[in-house]
C-alpha cells in the first residue's frame, strides 16, 4: 500500500514538471519570436513583418543630398513600413533607364528626366515624393580664382572663354550650367569649351589635373575639393532659384496603379525621415558619418552646415508647381527638352497626403 502511494507521488511530479517545462518552453519560444519580429531604428523599436518586400533605387551618385534616403534604408524606417531597399548607384543617366528596364524599381533624380524618358513610354515614371527642394549646384573657380563679384557683369567677364565641367549632358547640373551662361548673354557652345564626364565623381580629380578653370558640383564633391586645395569657396550657387524639384523619389505608373500600399509605406518613410531631420542636425550629422566614412569631421561638417543653411531638404516631401516649373524652364530654356508638359503628368501627390 505504501509503495502504491509513492508510486503515484512520484507520477503526480512528473505530470506537474511536464506541465511547467511546457509552459516555459512557449514562454521562451514567445520572447525570442518577440526578439526576432523587432527592429530598432525610426524613433524606436518597431514590430517589423516577418517576410519584407525588396526594392531597388537607383541613384545617378552618392551624394550628400540623398541623406533622407539612405537614412531610411539604414535606420530602419523602411523597414518599419515592410520594405527592404537596396540603393544602387547607375551612372552616366542610367538611373532613369534602370527603372524604364525593371532593374529598378524607382529612381531618385529630377522629374526632368523622367520626362525625357516619358516620352513614347506606356508606363510612365512619376514622381511621387521630394526630397532636394532646391538646385543643388555650385561653381567653383580654381583656387585663388574666381569673379570680382556676382554681378552678371562680372560674372560673365569671369566665364567667358573658361573651360567648365559641367556633368553629363543632359543632366540637371549641365543644364543649370548651360542655363546660367545664357542669362548672362553667353552662348554655352561658342564662348565657353564645356568639358562633360559621364562620372561626377571625377570633378576633383580633372580639376586637380589642371582639365578646367570651372567646375560644377554638389557635396561632398565641393569639401572634398575645398579639402585638397582645388577650389576655394563655391563663387556661385543655384539655391537662388528657390524652390526647385532637384531630387524627387519616382516609380512607374504600374507601380502606382497595382501595387498602392507599397507605394504609400515607401513615402511615408522618406516623409518620416524629412520630419526628424528638419530640426535634428545631431542626428543627421551622426547618419552622415555611417554614410560618408572617409570624409574628413572638417568636411563632413562643412557638407552638412552648407545643406542646412541653403535649405536644401523639402520639409514635407511635397512637390509643389513652382518647384516642378522652376525645374523644367531651365529645360525649355536651355533647348534640351521643348515638349508640353503637365504637372498631373510627371507629379502624383496622392501618398504624401494621404500619408498626413
Amino acid at each position: 500500500m505504501l509503495r502504491t502511494h509513492k508510486k503515484l507521488v512520484v507520477l503526480i511530479c512528473i505530470c506537474i514538471l511536464a506541465v511547467v517545462a511546457a509552459a516555459c518552453g512557449k514562454s521562451e519560444a514567445g520572447a525570442n519570436l518577440s526578439a526576432a519580429g523587432s527592429t530598432a531604428g525610426a524613433g524606436g523599436t518597431t514590430a517589423a513583418p516577418a517576410s519584407l518586400k525588396k526594392l531597388v533605387i537607383a541613384e545617378p551618385l552618392h551624394s550628400i543630398g540623398y541623406l533622407p534616403l539612405y537614412i531610411a534604408q539604414r535606420d530602419g524606417y523602411f523597414k518599419k513600413y515592410g520594405l527592404d531597399v537596396k540603393v544602387i548607384t547607375a551612372a552616366g543617366g542610367t538611373h532613369v533607364t534602370a527603372v524604364v528596364s525593371g532593374d529598378a524599381w524607382g529612381v531618385i533624380g529630377g522629374p526632368e528626366s523622367n520626362a525625357m524618358a516619358n516620352r513614347k513610354n506606356d508606363d510612365p515614371i512619376i514622381s511621387v515624393v521630394n526630397v532636394v527642394n532646391r538646385a543643388n549646384v555650385y561653381l567653383m573657380a580654381k583656387k585663388g580664382t574666381g569673379p570680382k563679384s556676382n554681378s552678371p557683369e562680372d560674372l560673365k567677364a569671369f566665364l567667358k572663354d573658361k573651360k567648365l565641367i559641367v556633368g553629363r549632358h543632359g543632366g540637371t547640373p549641365n543644364l543649370l550650367s548651360r542655363y546660367l551662361l545664357i542669362q548672362l548673354g553667353l552662348d554655352p557652345d561658342k564662348d565657353s569649351r564645356l568639358l562633360e564626364p559621364a562620372d561626377s565623381s571625377a570633378v576633383v580629380a580633372m580639376m586637380q589635373q589642371g582639365a578646367a578653370e570651372v567646375a560644377n558640383g554638389a557635396e561632398p564633391q565641393v569639401s572634398d575639393g575645398m579639402a585638397k586645395g582645388v577650389w576655394d569657396e563655391p563663387f556661385y550657387k543655384f539655391h537662388s532659384l528657390g524652390d526647385y524639384a532637384y531630387s524627387v523619389l519616382s516609380v512607374k505608373k504600374s507601380a502606382i496603379d497595382k501595387d498602392p500600399a507599397t507605394v504609400q509605406g515607401f513615402v511615408n518613410a522618406i516623409v518620416e525621415v524629412l520630419q526628424k531631420i528638419k530640426d535634428d542636425q545631431a542626428y543627421l550629422t551622426e547618419q552622415a558619418k555611417l554614410e560618408f566614412p572617409t570624409m574628413t569631421p572638417e568636411a563632413l561638417k562643412a557638407s552638412v552646415d552648407r545643406a542646412y543653411a541653403d535649405n536644401l531638404w523639402s520639409l514635407d516631401g511635397q512637390i509643389s508647381e513652382t518647384a516642378l516649373k522652376n525645374d523644367m524652364d531651365v529645360m525649355q530654356k536651355t533647348g534640351i527638352f521643348t515638349e508640353p508638359y503637365t504637372y498631373d503628368g510627371l507629379v502624383d501627390m496622392q501618398f504624401v497626403k494621404s500619408g498626413k
